[in-house]
């Protein structure tokens, strides 16, 4: 049987005005920002926080997905379609996608199948032009930091061995890891080392993501550490009066986006940290406008449990005084076999004994969600090649654990398949949701925090310290950050920071190479073993299949 692609589900899908979208949500037309048809942009003054207290945040996240992922965001547009048909308001609240997976292995972030946002081209490619004006600010800084080492009688005696701040790109290009600029003579700027981070990994994204405005974002902005002067003095964006320019730069970006569903339910887009190098997930402003529209908000984290989910709430939820009353965990029989030792041409033959032998992966991530003072729904995301015996296993394992695990068929039914996840994510909300308790205080020790993340949630006997991140530590403590989140960059591959430890690794001990300090975003990261902040493109890249024909239609594109 031949299935039609995702772009080609999405094309043939007419699609409603965005007006009409609105109305749903009780948007007047008047304070859409059209983009076109389909898209619009919401003005903040929509957002009520006496609504979003009496309203339903569901998270959405997953075992520890194998390269291609567990399709998180497939079950949360699926379930959102399937809590509508059930008769509750709800609405799908997502990232935006990186342009660096879309042309790379991962594919865009629009969901599949029948369980889709769209217009799923415009989404995946561009969209309404945040990620580039995310970028123009963050490489602003990077231009104005460079201009005054230039600028004799402006200069604030920046020492450019101490310059922290790097160039960003939405692009998988490892190229542009570690750069030498300025070269050429005198009137092309200083020479030193630079490098480019993906946009995902860019501070100014974190920032967007965690603002509650623009007067708080320019705040923020101005709070981003930079480097030292030769008299070792820090200097901030504010130094170089950075703040507004690249603010202005951000007054659209900062609004979030309203789109649908195939289903023609409503859908807010907004931000795009990836989870391994960054926070992982969609702005603060987005969430709260879904909630002060909808009796229920479904959002997704990036990769597993142990890197989305657990920023979502330890960073996000904290800061913004957010309530997650149930966890849906995306678990695929596929995922499992591979955690039970499965090599890559077994991943889609049935197999009981891989499936139980890679459980304990999904054991532990039901641990972590409890450890929030959550209760978990198990979400066993379809496929054709699942057996019957393999899905009755799951069913079972997780009903010892006192764990609903539901098939979830978003992906060839829409809605349709998703109705008894729904209602298990229902009976979950209104019958055992508790109050969420972050993992740690962010007023603990740098260390204490780091070790609490390591040892609690991917299981590790301990936490070694690179000699740079040693020194890094001493920095921290010397500017009087040690009150920031924790956001670790760690392979997603793994619970540990070696992705060949796949399933539920034991006797394992946690390296961290280097802290980075995102000041703006008020949090420290932990970069881990041998992750990287730019991403490099497989050997066969998703963009040599993808084709434009002459009347602009596009396909192969995922």
């Amino acid at each position: 049987m031949k299935y039609l692609s995702d772009i080609e589900i999405a094309q043939n899908t007419k699609l409603e005005p965005i007006r009409e979208i609105a109305k749903k949500l009780n948007i007047k037309e008047d304070d859409l920002e059209l983009y076109g048809k389909f898209k619009a942009k919401l003005p903040l003054d929509l957002i009520d926080e006496k609504k979003i207290k009496k309203n339903n945040l569901v998270l959405v996240t997953a075992l520890t997905p194998t390269p291609a992922g567990e399709g998180k965001t497939t079950v949360s547009i699926g379930l959102t379609e399937g809590l509508n048909k059930i008769g509750k308001k709800a609405t799908v609240v997502l990232r935006e996608p990186s342009l660096g997976p879309v042309f790379g292995i991962k594919g865009g972030a629009a969901g599949g199948g029948y369980s889709q946002v769209v217009p799923m081209e415009d989404i995946n490619l561009h969209f309404t032009g945040d990620f580039n004006a995310i970028e123009k600010a963050n490489n602003l800084l990077s231009a104005l930091i460079d201009n005054n080492l230039q600028c004799v009688p402006c200069s604030l005696n920046i020492d450019p061995r101490t310059i922290l701040w790097k160039r960003v790109i939405d692009m998988n290009d490892r190229a542009l890891r570690n750069i030498t600029i300025g070269l050429g003579g005198t009137l092309n700027g200083i020479p030193r080392e630079d490098g480019f981070n993906i946009t995902p990994a860019s501070e100014v994204m974190a920032i967007l993501c965690m603002t509650s405005g623009i007067e708080d974002l320019k705040k923020r902005l101005g709070d981003i550490f930079i480097g030292f002067t030769y008299d070792k003095k820090p200097i901030f964006a504010r130094d170089l009066k950075a703040e507004n320019a690249m603010a202005i730069l951000l007054k659209d970006a900062i609004k979030p986006n309203l789109v649908q569903t195939l289903e023609k339910n409503p859908a807010i887009l907004h931000g795009g940290p990836f989870a391994n190098i960054a926070q992982g997930t969609n702005t603060i402003l987005a969430t709260k406008m879904g909630l002060t529209l909808s009796n229920y908000v479904i959002t997704e984290a990036g990769f597993g449990a142990d890197l989305g989910a657990e920023k979502f709430l330890n960073i996000k939820s904290v800061a913004a005084n957010l309530n997650t009353k149930a966890v849906v965990l995306v678990a695929t029989i596929r995922a499992l076999r591979h955690h039970g030792g499965a090599k890559k041409d077994q991943y889609n033959t049935p197999n009981l004994s891989y499936v139980k032998k890679g459980f304990p992966n999904l054991e532990k991530h039901i641990e972590n969600i409890r450890k929030f003072n959550i209760e978990p729904v198990v979400a066993i995301n379809a496929f054709t090649n699942d057996s019957e015996e393999e899905i009755q296993f799951i069913k079972d394992a997780c009903g010892k654990l006192g764990v609903n695990a539901v098939l979830s068929e978003g992906w060839a039914k829409g809605g349709d398949g998703t109705i008894d996840l729904a209602k298990a994510v229902v009976d979950i909300v209104e019958n055992k949701a508790t109050v969420f308790k972050p993992l740690y205080d962010w007023n603990s020790p740098v260390v204490e925090k780091i070790e609490k993340i390591a040892k609690e949630i991917y299981g590790a006997d301990g936490v070694s310290f690179d000699k740079k991140a040693k020194l890094n530590l001493k920095r921290i403590d010397r500017l009087g950050f040690n009150d920031f989140a924790i956001c670790m960059a760690k392979t997603q591959k793994s619970f540990s920071d070696d992705e060949k430890l796949i399933g539920r690794p034991k006797d394992f001990i946690v390296h961290v190479r280097e802290i980075e300090i995102a000041a703006g975003a008020k949090f420290l990261i932990p970069i881990l073993g041998k992750m990287m902040r730019m991403p490099g493109l497989p050997r066969v890249p998703a963009s040599e299949n993808m084709f434009i024909d002459k009347n602009g239609k596009i396909s192969g594109l995922s």
